[in-house]
């Protein structure tokens, strides 16, 4: 096993590699006819090992919980249809938003957004509509390498009447069809999982976990088919450069890794010769953070650096922590970028939580970052 991990770790080593440049992302049918133009994040804001400033030993933020994962749609109705009829989810909470502090929090001037809380079992997905000042499409040919991929891993009790549930719906496949992972993949073998997409054309997962893994939560069913969140899955560039974020700013405990590669990945990811470094983040509650570095292909595009929370790429991460401006500091004194011009004080609770505010991890994923 040790020979094998360090056989893994070479590979890693030897096959990494950031994108030379930046790379325009073509085109596609916008909501508010604006080209997607966005270049890749740059320099400045992406982290290496070496120029990434952790917080001095023992300052972090103190990510206590990961509260719900988000993302912007473009038609809440057909949205909230599809996550409550076809996955099960449940809707618990519907308002509209707007002024001076909500148009600072999320960095969108005249914004008026509708957002819409849905829970499946313990665990909360938002989805935000922007009413007025809607952004753009996702482009149309998006890959699970590029670096604005993220989903939301659900659990099934049942992976065959799951894909059937979904194909009776006609929901758009990513993956050719369910996979089940091999022993040649200790930490994931036997792990079944599919990759689809909802009506706006983010990623999504179905994951069944064996019963000797996941968290014991997963085995117990109750008769039902869909039964929560397990983690939101984002592409990173370089693992330790998104740890620096992750783990050493906001504090996130690494629970676990795996070097995944061979058929079944290839056509789960549907990217041809996907090799992948899986490192799994937790917070004391709530879903995971799971990165995913493609050691091969590492043709995936980046993050626009344009990115606002209104175009239709957009997630966010929600994480509660003790102090909105300690962590601010925190992620200022690393060099990683704001959304928000620091912590916001909003006119009410609407959304859960009073005060907080956007910043981006290394390669451009958003983190929400709420007081309690």
């Amino acid at each position: 096993m040790i020979r094998r991990h360090r056989l893994c770790q070479a590979m890693i080593a030897l096959c990494r590699g950031a994108l030379a440049g930046f790379v325009v992302v073509s085109s596609a049918s916008a909501q508010a006819h604006q080209p997607w133009t966005g270049r890749g994040v740059p320099a400045p804001q992406v982290q290496s090992a070496d120029s990434a400033q952790p917080a001095p030993r023992g300052a972090i933020a103190g990510a206590r919980a990961v509260t719900m994962v988000g993302l912007t749609v473009s038609d809440m109705e057909r949205s909230v249809d599809f996550y409550t009829h076809v996955l099960d989810f449940e809707k618990t909470s519907d308002h509209v938003v707007g002024g001076p502090a909500y148009e600072a929090l999320n960095g969108v001037s005249g914004a008026r957004l509708r957002v819409v809380r849905l829970r499946l079992g313990e665990e909360y997905l938002e989805l935000t509509e922007y009413v007025t000042s809607r952004g753009r499409s996702a482009p149309a040919d998006s890959r699970s390498n590029d670096r604005w991929f993220q989903h939301v891993a659900i659990i099934v009790s049942d992976m065959d009447r799951a894909y059937a549930r979904l194909q009776e719906f006609k929901v758009r496949q990513a993956s050719t069809a369910p996979q089940l992972l091999p022993k040649t993949i200790p930490s994931a073998a036997g792990i079944r999982a599919f990759y689809f997409r909802d009506p706006d054309g983010h990623p999504l997962e179905i994951l069944q976990f064996p019963p000797d893994k996941g968290d014991p939560k997963w085995q117990r069913a109750n008769g039902r088919l869909f039964l929560g969140i397990d983690h939101t899955a984002i592409v990173v560039r370089n693992t330790p450069a998104s740890l620096a974020f992750y783990r050493d700013v906001l504090g996130f405990r690494v629970a676990g890794e795996s070097f995944n590669f061979g058929t079944e990945q290839e056509h789960l990811n549907n990217v041809a010769g996907a090799r992948l470094h899986i490192t799994g983040l937790r917070a004391a509650e709530g879903p995971g953070i799971e990165f995913l570095e493609y050691v091969a292909p590492t043709d995936g595009r980046p993050y626009p650096s344009d990115e606002r929370p209104n175009d239709l790429v957009h997630w966010q991460t929600t994480v509660r922590v003790p102090d909105t401006d300690a962590a601010a500091s925190l992620v200022r004194r690393g060099h990683f970028q704001l959304v928000s011009p620091g912590p916001v004080e909003l006119p009410d609770t609407t959304l859960g939580f009073r005060r907080g505010l956007l910043v981006r991890d290394p390669d451009g994923h958003v983190v929400q970052l709420v007081a309690p």
